[in-house]
Formats: C-alpha cells, structure tokens, sequence
C-alpha cells in the first residue's frame, strides 16, 4: 500500500472546516462516512439515530457520589466500572459534571480509549460521569443494544484512533464526526432478529465474567491468606469517625508531631494489621536512592523519544512500554531517564484511592523511552528485596491504606506522595524466598483472569460479526 495519496482542492473543500488533515482525508477519499463499505442504497447518518442528551449533575451537601472518569483505572476493556473517585459538592473535579441513566450510551471522545461504548443497566442516580464523554439517547426506530453493539465494532474503533481524532497532547475527535458516519436503514425487526442471535453471547459473557476478579483483589487476597488479616475489620476501623488517643502515641512513629485524624487512624489500622507479623521493616532500611522523572513538553506526534503517563502503571504491578507521546527535546543528562529493565516506578499524584500505584519494568527495553514527573524512581537493595513482590504489595490493601492516609493534598481528587512517604512505609518483609512464593501465587492467579479475557474478547467479536454482517445484508 502506498505512503502518499493525492487530494484535489475539491476535497478539502468538501469538509466544512476545510482540515489540512491527510488522515482525514485518506478516509473520506476511500469511503467516505459510509465506512462499513456497505452497498445499500438506503443510507442513514448516526446523527439521525443518536440524539445527544447532556443532563449536568446536581451535588447536594453533605452527599458523597462515585465519579466516573474516562481513564483505565475506572473502566475496563469490556465496558465494566471496575472503580470510581469519591467526589462531593465541595471536591469535585469540573470535568465530572454530567447525570446519566440506563437509556443512555455513552462513548469516550479521546482517541485511544481503553473503554469501548458503555450502557448501565443499573441505577445511576449516584454516578457523574466526565465531560470526556459524548452522551446519547437513541432513536425509538433503532434497537438500543444493536447501536451499541455497533459503536463497538473494530470498524467504528479504527476510525476514532486512527482518522478523526484531532489535535497534540490528549487528542479527541469531534461529536459531529462521529455522527456523520452511515449504516443502512436497517429495519427494527432486523435488529431485533440480530440482538436474539446476541443474547445467548451476552450470557456466555457474563458466565465468563463472574469467573474474574479485579487484579488489585487478587493481590490483596493473596497478602490476606499470607498474613491472616481479616479485611472486614480493616475496614470497619477504617471507616471509624472518632477514637481517644493517648497523649504519648502522638509521638509514635511520628517524626513530624502530625496532628490529623487520618494519619493518627492509620496508626490504628497498621496496629490491627501488623500485630501478629514478626517481619515488619520501615522500608527506608531498603532504599538504596529515589528519583523523580522529567517530563518535557510532548505531543502525539510519532517524532522524537517515547515518554510514558500514569496510565502505563498497570493495576498488575506491571510496566506497559506502549508509549502515546513523544518530544523533541533533550538534556545534557537525558539518559539519566531513559527507562531499563527492572526498573521500579510509583505514581506520585493521582486519586486518593490509586496514589502510589507500584510497577515494574519486566519487557525487553528496544528503544529509548523516558519516565516523567510524574513517577518516583526507586533503586532498592536487592539481597533483601524482590520488587515485583515490592509493586505487589504497593498495590495490595497494605499500599492502599498506607498511601491513602498519607498522601497529602487540599483537593482529595488529586493528591501526592513524596519521598518522605516511601522512606516511612512500614511493610511486612519475609525473606525472598517467601517474597518469592507470595509473587508466584499472585502471578499464578492473574494469568488464569488473562485466559478469561481471552474467551470474552472471542466472544465479542462474534458479536462484532453478528453487527457487521447484518450491516452488510448478509445476516441470515
């Protein structure tokens, strides 16, 4: 295939904000909107089936709700809630701001999304949902469930990530483009006949769903069988409003003379925790150095070094390399903070819930790619530490209670950990051989959650097939 493909002026002029954009433009150039490549004659636009429908979220005082952003942390692969920010009237970012309920679709406006199309089949009265997704309800003509069903097709995928995104940085594609894509006029029964085929998939899907388990619940419970804590009363101490304190306990472990309630509360949980584990360490005995990274202006554009986010700490203790920005720029020590294998890195800022997530470097490392800012670097002695049990346990209900008492900030939608933090973590610490055992029984159970995955991706794309042949005249 080609690299180069002319336009003629026409084209361009066919757009009406006339986009000097070649990607663009090698779509149109080759379907144009009616990208299934569909023959019928009786074509429709989205925008004639989805109606876009924005409810602005009312916060009452006094009230706490579940935020929903458009990141990895909240939503998964496969159009699941897997977790939410905790906002109110007086916390909140400005970006959550939209009510939704169970007629809507919703569908990420950013190029790249993890998350596919999303529909709830729950009550949503205590959800609000980011402004970096486009809301719709659907026409009474169309068959709600096959809409979204097609918007999760490849087809429509490939054109949002690949032709009409738009811009540097978090790139997004317009609501208007979207809606100016074709499908056939296809008649209800039809898709009626299409969502019938679906349904016994549906459940299929769901019988595979109810196999899983969140990543960061598999590693608590390993940790939790290991060290015999009963997590229920972890969270009843910590969900405790008020206790007496000792004049003398202030002073526990207590170097700065803290004087909040949360951080004296979490010397109450560690206390529950830890009391019958003979191993506990401050884990400043262990840190060999920390290193903040360097985050240059970047874009998307493929030219210059990879740099990775906060998204590339993966819930799994892991490290993705599959880098979305680029720069240009440089400094005398740049390769100070090239990433190398093995490297451990925790996320410095992010929600309450996720400050701090842990990872570690296990691929082969081709091309240079830098850390940012964003992530603290941690060289720890070797002879006593094994650091994937290290990003285990950062990322296991240890870590989370720990970082989530700590970490400091005036808006709890985005706090931050320092060094300081890291150094006065206290961690149960069995020798390697043990740490090694624990990291062999997490890693045992999260590959048996990637063959799940597995079957539920093989059984969306019969779904997907389902859509795109009956798209196509061919469903039978």
């Amino acid at each position: 295939m080609g690299l180069i493909q002319n336009i003629k002026f026409s084209d361009l002029n066919s757009d009406e904000l006339f986009r000097m954009d070649s990607k663009f433009h090698f779509l149109n150039k080759k379907y144009g909107w009616n990208i299934f490549n569909s023959k019928d004659d009786n074509l429709i636009s989205l925008k004639d089936i989805l109606a876009p429908t924005y409810e602005i979220f009312k916060y009452e005082d006094g009230e706490e709700y579940k935020g929903i952003p458009t990141g990895r942390d909240y939503l998964n692969e496969f159009g699941d809630i897997i977790s939410h920010q905790v906002v109110t009237k007086e916390a909140h970012p400005n970006r959550l701001k939209y009510k939704v309920n169970s007629n809507c679709i919703l569908i990420s406006s950013l190029k790249g999304a993890k998350a596919p199309a999303l529909s709830f089949d729950f009550d949503l009265s205590n959800y609000v949902f980011s402004n970096g997704f486009y809301v719709f309800k659907v026409s009474a003509l169309w068959n709600k469930k096959f809409i979204l069903y097609l918007l999760r097709t490849n087809t429509i995928k490939n054109i949002l990530d690949n032709n009409i995104y738009r811009g540097i940085g978090i790139s997004s594609y317009r609501e208007d483009d979207l809606l100016k894509v074709q499908i056939p006029n296809i008649d209800l029964t039809l898709q009626d006949n299409a969502i019938t085929q679906i349904e016994p998939i549906e459940q299929e899907i769901q019988d595979f769903k109810s196999q899983k388990k969140d990543n960061l619940e598999i590693i608590s419970d390993v940790f939790l069988k290991e060290f015999n804590i009963d997590l229920e009363e972890v969270k009843i101490l910590d969900n405790t409003k008020q206790f007496n304190l000792k004049l003398q306990d202030t002073i526990l472990k207590n170097d700065l003379i803290r004087t909040s309630f949360k951080w004296h509360k979490l010397e109450i949980i560690q206390s529950y925790m830890y009391k019958d584990i003979k191993c506990i360490e401050k884990l400043s005995k262990f840190i060999i150095s920390t290193k903040n990274g360097w985050s240059p202006l970047s874009s998307e554009v493929e030219e210059g070094i990879p740099i990775l986010g906060q998204e590339h700490i993966l819930r799994n203790g892991k490290i993705s390399l599959s880098a979305s920005k680029y720069t240009v720029l440089t400094r005398n020590n740049i390769e100070d903070f090239y990433i190398k294998n093995n490297d451990f890195f925790v996320s410095r800022g992010n929600t309450v819930e996720l400050v701090a997530m842990a990872g570690l470097v296990t691929d082969d490392i081709e091309d240079d790619i830098l850390y940012p800012d964003l992530y603290i670097k941690i060289d720890f002695d070797e002879k006593y530490i094994n650091k994937q049990y290290m990003a285990y346990l950062f990322n296991s209900f240890f870590g989370r209670i720990y970082f989530k008492h700590v970490a400091k900030g005036k808006n709890q939608t985005m706090v931050k950990v320092s060094s300081k933090e890291l150094y006065d973590f206290h961690v149960p610490l069995p020798n390697k051989t043990i740490q090694q055992e624990i990291v062999d029984k997490i890693q045992t159970q999260l590959n048996s959650q990637k063959e799940i995955d597995k079957q539920i991706e093989n059984k969306q794309g019969e779904i997907s097939k389902i859509i795109e042949d009956c798209i196509k005249d061919d469903l039978v």
